[in-house]
């Protein structure tokens, strides 16, 4: 059967859509493991057919998040369903859900097309649909001509494919990747991350992934959630997270920031004016409400920052701050400048849009950094 057809452009994505029923709800789950918290009163909804990834730093509960839901780990507390049944007391073999663990797991004596039929096999199906399953799988995943050998006769990016084969062949509603591309070097892993994507798309599978790298999340994700201490600290689109943060924590560990304490002091409708080390900054739009005299951050990306040599002009309505260079980060497609400014280490990335090996500023020169009001974001928590 043909998966379904996405929704069409322009039309409510699920998640913002009231009436739609999601896949699957993670309600008011807590997980302790003696005095330990490691999952505290979460609450979140995933949609069918959605990429979603559980993005987080090591120890903030992704990984526990995930495995209560694949059943090898029991809630203290609350309830996970799956297609609106409580997973309550169903053992991971019988839940329609399969996992694909960082390590793969492959029996190294076992050929990749046996490694691909275990769990069939285990399920005692016929050998005929076995054959025609794995068959089917292998090619998906472009392993074909690869049937007959052992794991340590193929790649890195090959097991993996084995191991993602063996995951689809049983054909689960929601299928699970904890940190799946961490054993595979960086230029393996971004071409991998689009292949899962393409075949995500193609399956019409709801696929989540745990991971702590940003860019991975940002890459894959239809959707991301912020983990912290156990806890969600935003959900949303990678565009959302990224330009939109809701707190310091998430605007910090999503992408690089230039982020600078203030207080209030003016509000002009949703125009707020802060005073910080940096001079005044002016929010053109604040995304919640605050009080002259209040205590907020202000933060902005180095890729929305002007940076111009100290004689240089800079057009009226930005922000300015003058500084030195400290340091200088050449990343091949852009450079990065730290700069001193006002007791602040704030940062500036440039793309490299000409072949020029000399970079245009070194340390030790004076610039001006200028940022206009709609890049800046206020920070309330």
């Amino acid at each position: 059967m043909e998966p379904p057809e996405r929704p069409a452009r322009g039309a409510p994505a699920p998640w913002d859509d009231p009436a739609a029923t999601p896949l699957v709800v993670f309600d008011a789950v807590t997980k302790r493991y003696g005095a330990e918290t490691a999952v505290a009163e979460l609450s979140l909804a995933i949609h069918e057919r959605e990429f979603f990834a559980l993005l987080g730093p090591s120890g903030c509960g992704k990984s526990t998040l995930m495995r209560m839901l694949a059943g090898f780990e029991t809630p203290s507390e609350g309830r996970v369903l799956l297609a609106g049944q409580d997973l309550a007391g169903v053992p991971p073999h019988l839940r329609p859900v399969n996992m694909l663990f960082q390590s793969y797991a492959l029996f190294p004596h076992m050929s990749v097309e046996k490694n691909v039929a275990f769990g069939l096999a285990m399920e005692g199906r016929p050998r005929d649909e076995i054959g025609a399953r794995v068959g089917e799988v292998l090619r998906m995943v472009k392993l074909d001509g690869f049937a007959g050998r052992k794991p340590h006769q193929l790649s890195g990016g090959q097991r993996q494919r084995v191991a993602l084969a063996r995951a689809l062949v049983k054909r689960p509603k929601v299928l699970l990747l904890d940190e799946p591309l961490g054993a595979l070097d960086r230029k393996l892993r971004e071409e991998t991350q689009f292949e899962l994507m393409a075949l995500q798309e193609r399956l019409g599978l709801t696929f989540i992934i745990v991971t702590h790298d940003q860019d991975e999340a940002m890459t894959m994700a239809t959707r991301i959630a912020v983990m912290d201490k156990g806890r969600i600290a935003q959900v949303g689109t990678p565009p959302v997270v990224y330009e939109a943060p809701a707190s310091r924590y998430v605007a910090g560990f999503i992408g690089e920031i230039n982020l600078v304490e203030g207080r209030v002091a003016a509000v002009e409708g949703r125009r707020v004016t802060v005073a910080t080390a940096a001079g005044d900054l002016a929010v053109a739009e604040a995304a919640e409400s605050v009080a002259v005299g209040e205590a907020v951050a202000v933060a902005w990306r180095p890729e929305k920052t002007r940076i111009v040599r100290a004689g240089e002009a800079i057009s009226n309505g930005r922000a300015v701050m003058s500084g030195t260079v400290h340091d200088v980060g050449y990343l091949g497609g852009r450079t990065t400048y730290h700069v001193e400014a006002s007791g602040l280490r704030l940062k500036a990335a440039v793309a490299n849009a000409s072949r020029s090996v000399e970079r245009p500023l070194a340390a030790g020169d004076k610039v001006k950094l200028a940022v206009t009001p709609d890049a800046l974001i206020l920070l309330v928590r």
